[in-house]
C-alpha cells in the first residue's frame, strides 16, 4: 500500500466511526507511512489534481471575496515552489512567513512544504525585537513577507532572502511566480521525521519557547483535530483564529484539507459579530470553530436564528464556560463542543460529536493520543477518577507531538517517560477530564486548592463581567486569598455597586472556601495571542503587597452586606 492510500484508510476509519467514540478510541491506527512522506505532495496534490471543489475562500471587510479550488491551488503553489527554488529556497531551510489571512499563505504554505524546506509561521503583529529573536533562534533563511509590513524588517540584520507579496524596495515579489508555466514539483524526499514547522509559543509565564515539528506531527497528528471538529469531505469550515500561531494551521490549514473541506476565513481589522454571522449564513458554513472571548462576544450580540447550514461548533484556545454552551444551545440548539490541545500537540482531548457532552468537561482522551494524569508530586499514575497533570505517555509513542523544544528551553517537559503539558486536570469514573488550570496558576487559601478556572466560569456568568482572571493576593490571615481581575461588558462601569453585585453574586455561587474575596476591574494583559497573562497580575499582587502604592480593589470585608465569616 503505499503513503497516499495508508493516509487515507487512517482518515476513513476515523470518518466512519466519527459518532463512535468508544470503537474510535479501540479500533484507530495511525498510518504507515514507511520512510518517505511529504504531506502537500503525498496528501495534498494526490487529493487536488482535477479537484475543482472549493478549497480556499478568504472573506474581506468590503464583501469581496477570493476563491480558490483545490486544483488552482495545488498548480498555483507548484509554480511559486519553482520560483521560490530559483530564488535559493532550498530542502531543511527554515522559511519565516509573515502574511495575514491572504491566498499567499496558503500558497506559500503548500510550497515551502514541497521544496521540503521548514516553515516559521509569525504574526504580522510581530515587532523587531521579536522578528530579530525569531530570525536568531530559528536561524532563518528566507523570510516572505506582504509588502505592507516589509519596514518591520528594515532594522533587523541577517543575511536572510526577502521576499514579499506585492512590489517593496529590496524586496523579490513573489507574483512573479504565478507567470511561470506550470509543472510538477517532484517529491523532496523527506523522511517522516524530517523537520516541518517551527513555532514559538505564546509564552504565557515565560518567554516563548521554540517548538519543532516533523513532516509527521502535525500532517498525520492533525487527524485527531479533524475527528475532534467533525469534519467530513465537501464541508465547509470557518475558524477564527490569527495567522501565525498553532491553531490558525490547526483549523484553517491542515484539519480541513485532511477532510477534502472547504476553509473559510475572514480577513478583517477588528471582529464584527454581526458581520461574522452574515458569513455563517451566507457561505453556507457547515462547522465553526472559535475561542472563548469570540463565543462570549456573540452571545452578547443577538445570535439570531441556527444558520441553517450549520452542524458543528467548537470552541479552543482556553477552557469554554457552561454558561456560554448554554446561552448558544438555547439559541441555536446546538451544543459548543470543548477541546484541548497545544502547540506542542494536536488535539489531545475532545468532545467530538455524537458524545454526550458534560457541563465543565472538555471531553476525553481522542483516537491515537496516549492521555494520563500524573501525580505532581510523586510522579506516579493516576489510575481511574482522580486528578493530575495532563500528560501524554511516551511509551506509547504519540504521534501527534512535537520532536522538542529545539533551543532547549524546558528539558524536563519530556522528564519520566511523559510529556508533561504543564495543565492540571481531573478525571471522573466515565474518564471526562476537566481543566483546572496551568500548574503555575493553581493556587491555595485557607489550605484549600483553587483552580482560577472554576472561580472565572461562575464570575462570567454575571451580567456586568465579559472576562475574569483569578489569581491569588496575599493575605495575613488565610496567607492567600482568590482576587478577581474584571473585564467589564458593555453598559456597565466600574463603580462600587457594580463590585458589590458581582462579589455577592459570587457568594451566592461558590463554596464558602472559593469566594471571591477581592475585585478590580481592570484591562486583562494578553499574549499576543489572547490568551489571559495571569503571571502579570499574580506579579502586579505581589508588588502591590510588598510596596505602599494604592489600591484600586473592592472587598468584601470593606462592603455592607458582605460580612466575611
Amino acid at each position: 500500500m503505499n503513503v497516499t492510500a495508508a493516509y487515507r484508510q487512517s482518515r476513513d476509519q476515523l470518518l466512519r466511526l466519527r459518532d463512535r467514540h468508544d470503537r474510535a478510541v479501540a479500533e484507530f491506527r495511525w498510518p504507515e507511512l514507511g520512510t518517505r512522506f511529504n504531506w502537500a505532495v503525498d496528501w495534498f496534490d494526490a487529493v487536488a489534481r482535477g479537484n475543482d471543489r472549493p478549497a480556499l475562500v478568504v472573506v474581506r471587510e468590503d464583501g469581496s471575496a477570493t476563491e480558490r479550488t483545490f486544483a488552482e491551488m495545488s498548480r498555483a503553489s507548484d509554480r511559486l515552489a519553482s520560483w521560490l527554488a530559483t530564488a535559493g529556497v532550498r530542502k531543511g531551510d527554515p522559511v519565516l512567513l509573515m502574511l495575514g489571512n491572504q491566498v499567499e499563505l496558503w500558497e506559500s504554505m503548500l510550497a515551502v512544504m514541497k521544496l521540503g524546506a521548514v516553515i516559521l509561521p509569525t504574526t504580522t503583529a510581530m515587532g523587531p525585537e521579536g522578528l530579530a529573536d525569531r530570525i536568531t533562534r530559528g536561524r532563518v533563511r528566507h523570510v516572505i513577507c506582504d509588502a505592507a509590513h516589509t519596514g518591520a524588517f528594515d532594522d533587523v540584520p541577517g543575511g536572510y532572502t526577502r521576499i514579499s507579496v506585492g512590489a517593496a524596495p529590496g524586496w523579490s515579489d513573489l507574483r512573479a511566480a504565478a507567470e511561470l508555466a506550470h509543472t510538477s514539483v517532484a517529491h523532496p524526499g523527506t523522511a517522516p521525521d524530517d523537520p516541518l514547522l517551527l513555532y514559538f509559543t505564546s509564552g504565557t509565564t515565560s518567554r516563548p519557547k521554540l517548538v519543532e515539528h516533523t513532516q509527521v506531527s502535525y500532517p498525520v497528528g492533525h487527524l485527531s483535530t479533524m475527528y475532534w471538529l467533525g469534519l467530513r469531505p465537501g464541508d465547509t469550515h470557518l475558524n477564527l483564529s490569527s495567522p501565525g500561531w498553532a491553531k490558525h494551521a490547526w483549523s484553517c490549514f491542515f484539519a480541513p484539507w485532511i477532510a477534502e473541506a472547504a476553509v473559510v476565513v475572514c480577513d478583517y481589522r477588528r471582529f464584527d459579530p454581526v458581520t461574522l454571522l452574515e458569513q455563517l449564513r451566507d457561505r453556507g458554513v457547515s462547522s465553526f470553530c472559535a475561542p472563548p472571548t469570540v463565543w462570549r462576544m456573540l452571545i452578547n450580540a443577538d445570535l439570531g436564528a441556527r444558520p441553517d447550514a450549520l452542524r458543528e461548533v467548537i470552541s479552543a484556545g482556553e477552557p469554554l464556560n457552561p454558561e456560554v454552551i448554554e446561552r448558544v444551545r438555547q439559541a441555536w440548539g446546538l451544543t459548543v463542543r470543548d477541546g484541548f490541545g497545544q502547540t506542542e500537540t494536536t488535539a489531545q482531548v475532545g468532545n467530538p460529536p455524537g458524545a454526550a457532552v458534560r457541563a465543565g468537561s472538555m471531553g476525553r482522551p481522542l483516537p491515537g493520543v496516549p492521555v494520563v494524569l500524573v501525580d505532581p508530586a510523586g510522579g506516579g499514575l493516576v489510575t481511574g477518577a482522580g486528578e493530575g497533570e495532563l500528560c501524554l505517555d511516551l511509551s506509547a509513542r504519540p504521534l501527534p507531538l512535537m520532536t522538542g523544544y529545539r533551543d532547549d528551553t524546558a528539558r524536563d517537559a519530556m522528564s519520566g517517560g511523559y510529556y508533561h503539558t504543564g495543565d492540571v486536570a481531573a478525571r471522573d469514573a466515565d474518564g471526562y477530564i476537566t481543566y483546572i488550570g496551568r500548574t503555575d496558576d493553581v493556587f491555595k487559601a485557607s489550605d484549600y486548592k483553587i483552580s482560577p478556572f472554576e472561580l472565572e466560569s461562575v464570575l462570567i456568568e454575571h451580567p456586568a463581567v465579559a472576562e475574569a482572571a483569578v489569581v491569588p493576593a496575599p493575605d495575613p490571615v488565610r496567607l492567600a486569598v482568590p482576587k478577581a481581575y474584571v473585564a467589564l461588558a458593555p453598559g456597565h462601569e466600574p463603580t462600587r455597586e457594580t463590585a458589590l453585585s458581582i462579589l455577592r453574586y459570587a457568594r451566592e455561587h461558590l463554596a464558602p472556601y472559593q469566594r471571591v474575596r477581592r475585585i478590580e476591574f481592570y484591562d486583562l494583559p494578553k499574549t499576543i495571542s489572547g490568551k489571559i497573562r495571569r503571571v502579570e497580575l499574580r506579579t502586579r499582587e505581589q508588588e502591590l503587597a510588598d510596596g505602599p502604592g494604592a489600591r484600586a480593589e473592592w472587598r468584601d470585608d470593606q462592603l455592607p452586606g458582605l460580612t466575611t465569616p
